[in-house]
């Protein structure tokens, strides 16, 4: 038996049966009435449904059902395969899209007014908008830009940025394709430091409260301007993701001031991943480095997400800069009525955690005017 939550008083732990072969573990606030719109929250690694408890009790205020589920692979949904030789099919993104449209279902809804989805989360709000636009109404991607579906063959030459990256002086690799090999979940779970330590310092770093978080655009696709990114993207070549945050874990007095990210906070994910491991999460990355499911995306190529979008990131979020290119106009390419792009001050990766009361009046304001104008 799991250990209960310790959740903020409106937000209720429940699990919803038969989604897509899952025991779907959500949490809800403004479930007292059945007439409420939903909003739902998709999460992104490492992270829970936990990740929304902020910004859930401000929404459901505002008139909404707010439900954030435990995704495929995390915390305490249960009906995955969490083997890495397992099923990886059942981790790829239409599949994932699958599961949201099946919880919508069942809760007894035709459509979602909001869907919002953070991190790794993102491409899966980001599909279930394009593919599903009669029942994502509008959708709300924080910190992964949405580039569109991949092209059509025959494709371009071979990337060698894998090969590039570990001829510079100084040899790297790029953390998703790491995230994708067989040795990165013991490298976080049975790390000497713990897994509550190898996370509180992962969050860390990934924060605004980490300085050197100072992200600008990259020009190019290629080594030399991939390696200057923060090292918990592209990483040395010879250390794993834990010892990479390991060299950045904040002080006690730190861990102790840190108002977004308590320790006993930090201890609901820590409990979750020590029990659960992280492969379900990583086979996610698995399905997109290895191309094996790029086919049913190329169906898609040519088609942009035309219900009402908006993006949020924090200011200090490496996250949308990742690739080359402005993301506001990726994101414009890709998303036909986008309605807004907003760096939060303050805020970096984990933004809704971060800042959750300007996050929440961000997408508050965002329902608000597609109610006004009748989207």
């Amino acid at each position: 038996m799991s250990p209960e939550i310790n959740l903020p008083a409106g937000i209720r732990s429940r699990f919803v049966p038969d989604i897509n072969g899952l025991n779907m573990h959500v949490l809800e606030a403004g479930y007292d009435a059945s007439s409420r719109p939903l909003l739902l929250l998709l999460h992104g690694f490492p992270e829970l449904a936990y990740s929304w408890r902020k910004v859930m009790l401000p929404l459901a205020a505002a008139g909404f059902h707010v439900v954030a589920p435990d995704q495929r692979g995390y915390g305490r949904t249960t009906g995955w395969d969490g083997d890495y030789d397992g099923d990886l099919g059942s981790f790829r993104l239409l599949n994932l899209v699958r599961d949201a449209v099946g919880l919508v279902a069942a809760l007894g809804y035709r459509s979602v007014d909001l869907l919002v989805g953070h991190d790794f989360g993102s491409p899966v709000a980001a599909w279930s908008a394009l593919v599903r636009p009669d029942i994502f109404r509008s959708v709300a991607l924080m910190s992964a830009p949405f580039a569109g579906p991949p092209p059509l063959p025959p494709r371009r030459i071979a990337d060698r940025i894998h090969e590039e990256l570990a001829a510079l002086p100084r040899p790297r690799k790029h953390y998703q394709w790491y995230y994708s090999t067989r040795e990165a979940e013991a490298n976080m779970r049975h790390c000497p430091q713990g897994v509550h330590a190898f996370l509180r310092a992962y969050y860390h770093q990934k924060s605004a409260d980490w300085k050197q978080n100072k992200p600008f655009v990259l020009t190019a696709w290629s080594a030399a301007e991939l390696a200057k990114l923060p090292a918990y993207y592209v990483m040395d070549l010879n250390k794993g993701m834990a010892e990479t945050v390991a060299a950045e874990m904040p002080s006690a007095a730190h861990i102790a001031a840190c108002k977004w990210l308590p320790d006993d906070e930090l201890r609901v994910y820590s409990a979750e991943y020590q029990r659960n491991g992280f492969q379900g999460g990583l086979q996610w990355y698995r399905c997109g480095t290895s191309g094996a499911f790029n086919a049913e995306l190329e169906m898609f190529h040519g088609r942009t997400i035309d219900v009402p979008s908006c993006f949020i990131a924090g200011r200090s979020d490496w996250g949308p800069y990742q690739r080359a290119g402005d993301p506001e106009q990726t994101l414009r390419k890709a998303c036909s009525n986008l309605r807004g792009f907003h760096l939060v001050d303050g805020a970096g990766h984990w933004v809704q955690q971060e800042q959750p009361a300007e996050v929440s009046r961000l997408l508050l304001d965002f329902v608000a005017k597609l109610a006004k104008i009748g989207r």
